[in-house]
């Protein structure tokens, strides 16, 4: 009988413990889209340059803290992303996809170049538990050299870190 209840006891506060662990939040990172306004729009290194950011991206957040990264489909995004920047403009729809997909946090971001010298990566984070925007970032890359994709990235991750952090 006593051991019976003291199995029952430890039991009961390993339940206690495991339910008051904190979860890792849990981020869905969407594919950038390229905003190429130049007088040479879209070429095919500017479009595999940009798809190298979501993955990058993710690699440094998982290096910058304990995150659950939540793939999308891209078929998702495309569904719900009913033509350019719409996700990005309304925050409240990117909550809603997040949301599907059982997300706290969602980033939607753009790659916007306006010149051969420079472009920017620009990137909202959603609180899906508030459909509301938490930040919003414009990292300056000036060049566009691989090296310059990878430090503005890790810098968006840097911001994005100390923003869920908190």
């Amino acid at each position: 009988m006593n051991m019976l209840k003291t199995t029952g006891i430890i039991l009961t506060m390993g339940f206690l413990l495991l339910g008051n662990a904190e979860a890792a939040p849990r981020i869905a990172i969407l594919n950038f889209e390229l905003n190429d306004i130049t007088s040479l729009p879209n070429t095919p290194q500017e479009q595999l340059r940009t798809a190298s950011m979501q993955p990058l991206l993710e690699q440094a957040l998982n290096q910058s803290g304990e995150y659950e990264i939540i793939h999308i489909k891209p078929e998702d995004q495309l569904t719900a992303n009913s033509s350019f920047g719409y996700l990005f403009r309304f925050n409240d729809l990117a909550a809603k996809l997040g949301e599907q997909q059982g997300t706290d946090w969602i980033v939607v971001s753009q790659h916007s170049k306006p010149s051969f010298l420079f472009s920017y990566l620009m990137a909202h984070v959603i609180n899906v538990k508030t459909q509301t925007l938490a930040a919003s970032y414009a990292i300056e890359l000036k060049g566009n050299h691989e090296k310059v994709t990878q430090r503005g990235v890790s810098s968006l991750a840097n911001k994005i870190h100390a923003l869920i952090d908190q």
